[in-house]
């Protein structure tokens, strides 16, 4: 048999066909595994999430930081275990990380990213 096809014909011609033995039917779940400070963040209703990555945007972390202040008007997180305290200091935290590095653009960036999973969250949650 000649290792190179010739045009028109298939490599795998006298080969048994591999895909055409049907599905074993197993279901695959994939979960996104949060750290804290991700995770801390709240889901709030769309028109503040999207104002506070307006703020994000201009002003690193800005949005996060008014943020925080919503999960102690009661927004949930995905940190259902921990104390509300805890997670606005997280939120707080993370805000202070965006603010000190944006000098060097990196906390800039997180800051944009921040706010568009609180656009994500938010959209999810109405």
């Amino acid at each position: 048999m000649d290792p190179f096809p010739k045009d028109g014909e298939s490599a795998a011609a006298g080969e048994p066909s591999r895909g055409s033995a049907p599905s074993s039917g197993v279901v695959v779940q994939v979960r996104e595994k949060k750290g804290p400070l991700r995770a801390a963040i709240p889901y709030m209703p769309f028109p503040v999430a999207v104002i506070c990555l307006f703020l994000n945007t201009f002003v690193p972390g800005l949005g996060t930081f008014v943020s925080a202040f919503t999960v102690l008007c009661g927004a949930r997180t995905d940190l259902p275990d921990r104390h509300m305290c805890c997670v606005f200091w997280l939120n707080i935290a993370a805000a202070l990380i965006q603010i000190l590095t944006a000098i060097v653009m990196v906390g800039w960036i997180m800051s944009i990213f921040w706010g568009m999973d609180m656009v994500i969250l938010a959209s999810k949650y109405s």
